[in-house]
């Protein structure tokens, strides 16, 4: 992986990538972007690389061309292990045969390699910026929450639940816990510790069908900080390449609505 710049007085900047869903034209703009400004030391992705979209064999093997590491989503896991359905939430029936139909479509079009590629990606990653010579903070990539990556940990989740994620985790002051799952983005610390929902990047739920991503740049002995960054892409050629398929043609219009 190509390093860039890196920010002044020794830090360091981590970009975080969630919920591509199969959404190439998605990550590769995001990609362009982190490329294109700078300063980003690493990027990790944090799982869900298929499902909904249609590219998911070309989206896993963008992010190994690219060396990027992460974790496994719910959608990963559960198509790497043919599991009976992708551990989704739903909102009504409909919602349901559809995610149905998504979950069964990708199972049918992943190939053997890409199944590998997921089926190997862990549950969670800690990433020490400073290197583990240090004490320094420590930032741990999950999918949905520590105890499975089926759990939505979403925005109105109490201070009990998300100190129980954290003790769990065993994080203290300082350290950050980055998650996705429900492509709704937000940020909150507690106890000093970060909690940093990073969003979506090809299947966004907020009416923007903007791609998102996250920058956090990390200094000794100071707080991190965090960006929420979104991206225009080619919406128009993602929702062309699932109308080529056999996916519901919602998931089309899903993109083009961002949610």
């Amino acid at each position: 992986m190509t390093i860039d710049s890196r920010p002044s007085g020794g830090s360091r900047r981590l970009a975080l990538i969630s919920d591509i869903h199969g959404n190439l034209p998605a990550l590769e703009g995001v990609l362009a972007d982190i490329d294109s400004r700078g300063g980003v030391d690493l990027i990790y992705h944090i799982g869900d690389l298929v499902g909904y979209g249609a590219s998911p064999n070309e989206v896993v093997a963008l992010l190994h061309d690219r060396g990027i590491a992460g974790v496994a989503g719910n959608y990963d896991s559960t198509v790497a292990l043919d599991y009976i359905h992708c551990g989704c939430r739903y909102e009504n029936p409909l919602q349901e045969a559809q995610a149905h139909e998504s979950f069964e479509w990708t199972r049918a079009n992943v190939t053997p390699e890409t199944k590998r590629r997921l089926a190997q990606l862990p549950f969670r990653v800690d990433v020490r910026p400073f290197g583990g010579h240090l004490s320094g903070p420590m930032v741990t990539l999950i999918h949905g929450a520590a105890t499975l990556n089926t759990l939505y940990w979403t925005a109105d989740r109490t201070d009990t639940f998300c100190r129980e994620m954290a003790e769990r985790i065993r994080a203290k002051a300082g350290d950050v816990i980055a998650f996705g799952h429900t492509h709704l983005s937000w940020h909150r610390t507690i106890d000093g510790i970060d909690f940093v929902n990073a969003g979506s990047v090809g299947r966004p739920k907020d009416g923007d069908p903007r791609a998102g991503y996250v920058v956090m740049t990390m200094s000794p002995g100071l707080p991190a900080t965090v960006e929420f960054r979104r991206i225009d892409y080619d919406v128009e050629r993602a929702a062309t390449s699932i109308l080529a398929t056999s996916l519901p043609a919602a998931f089309a219009e899903f993109l083009r609505r961002g949610g």
